[in-house]
């Protein structure tokens, strides 16, 4: 057990209350997230970095944590938040104000924005600082959805910036941010020993459940209370989900949030336009445009079918996931334990989908399903070839003979089976992608 004592005592009538409320306050801006190795590297790169994902992922605490890091590295730079209305409006007046904030002397220095979509042109802003300063200033921004879908920002910043996008946490970032590093540890004990066998694992299999349940945002994942986590899922789902439509100019408030609860309750599923538009009485291209948007404020992913057969296999309609299970699971009002959920298949191969999202991007995935019905999960790229996983709660649901016709017509490309149950000692070797069945 490493010299780890597990569990930690949790509050009882109050009595360390305090104490925890301070840790979970303070162990977001302590603990840095993957994507911060990759800022920190960018940093002496000419290219502005932007930072994109759904809100409440983080954005901002990264921002503070590479300001700390260059304070500590001794490198000038300054943080400007814009939703400080004096410095918006210096930025407004003229981009070439943003020199008036950084220190002197006049050397290469890093300016942090956070916010940066309340500019009034935030690609033009972008733009003629680069293309008239980049040697001066380096900038580091984020911003939220409206931003990004500025058909400006594509075709103006083109060669001037490098996105990274921030999703919510993956499972070993779960574990560093709930203050549970060793169980983290022991994670990487059970991926690269082979023989060895964890007295932890009962530990891990009740925080993979919690992280299933109540996802990786950071403010659920520092709350300690459950209650508290739901109230806070629900802060984001009615707060600032509302935000991104109003941002994105949605005028059916009503019919996009029925569709986002639509999707949520048919992860895994084949979205039908024509079905959908019938439904909620709305016309194709609205659906279209509704979920154009809820991609483009990262809690959507629409995965595309795989097919080199036109006549055979279905190409058309994607398949769809959330972008975190605790949004899902608030969307759909169940946050029962997993063994008594009536969906937890659907929301296992919705995790899968998240963990393979986080290695190799969610644009690199596909499914595979014939216009007979056969179908596999996921197809993805695996180094330089292709590989195939059909996820199954069970471990007695797998039936290799059932994907007889995907095995014949792509012998290929190697066929992988993920379960949840039982969660023994391999687990995380198979849903990390360390072992092929």
């Amino acid at each position: 057990m490493h010299g780890i004592k597990y569990p930690i005592i949790l509050p009882i009538d109050g009595v360390f209350l305090p104490n925890l409320l301070i840790f979970a306050a303070n162990i977001e801006t302590m603990v840095r997230r993957k994507l911060f190795d990759d800022l920190q590297l960018h940093l002496s790169k000419k290219e502005f970095s932007i930072i994109t994902g759904a809100r409440q992922t983080g954005k901002s605490t990264l921002l503070k944590q590479l300001q700390t890091y260059c304070k500590e590295e001794g490198i000038q730079a300054v943080f400007l938040n814009l939703e400080n209305k004096t410095i918006l409006a210096e930025l407004n007046e003229n981009p070439l104000n943003l020199l008036k904030f950084m220190p002197e002397p006049a050397k290469r220095a890093v300016a942090l924005i956070d916010e940066i979509q309340y500019l009034d042109d935030p690609s033009n802003f972008l733009k003629l600082l680069y293309d008239e300063h980049a040697d001066q200033i380096k900038i580091v921004a984020t911003g939220s959805s409206a931003f990004y879908m500025d058909k400006k920002f594509s075709d103006s910043l083109a060669g001037r910036k490098k996105i990274f996008q921030l999703n919510t946490c993956s499972f070993d970032e779960y574990l560093e941010l709930s203050g549970k590093s060793h169980l983290r540890e022991e994670m990487d004990h059970l991926l690269k020993a082979g023989d060895f066998k964890s007295a932890l694992l009962d530990y891990l299999r009740v925080e993979w459940e919690s992280y299933m349940n109540y996802g990786g945002y950071p403010a659920i994942v520092t709350e300690p209370d459950l209650q508290e986590k739901v109230n806070r899922l629900r802060d984001i789902r009615d707060s600032f989900v509302k935000r991104d439509i109003l941002e994105s100019g949605v005028v059916n408030e009503t019919a996009f949030y029925n569709l986002f609860r639509i999707l949520a309750g048919q992860t895994g599923g084949i979205v039908n336009v024509n079905e959908l538009s019938a439904t909620l009485r709305i016309k194709n291209g609205t659906v279209e445009n509704y979920l154009a948007i809820m991609q483009k404020c990262f809690h959507i992913a629409l995965v595309k079918p795989f097919y080199r057969n036109l006549r055979k296999e279905l190409v058309k309609m994607p398949k769809v996931f959330l972008l975190d299970t605790g949004l899902r699971n608030c969307l759909v009002n169940n946050f029962q334990p997993l063994a008594v959920r009536t969906d937890k298949g659907e929301l296992w191969e919705n995790t899968v989908f998240r963990v393979l999202a986080d290695k190799t991007g969610a644009d690199t995935i596909q499914y595979w399903r014939t216009s007979g019905g056969n179908e596999v999960d996921f197809v993805l790229p695996d180094n330089d070839r292709l590989r195939a996983i059909e996820v199954k709660f069970d471990s007695n649901q797998v039936n290799r003979n059932k994907y007889k016709i995907f095995l014949e017509t792509y012998p290929e490309i190697p066929l992988q089976f993920l379960w949840m149950n039982p969660f023994d000692q391999d687990f995380f070797k198979r849903i990390f992608g360390m072992s092929v069945h």
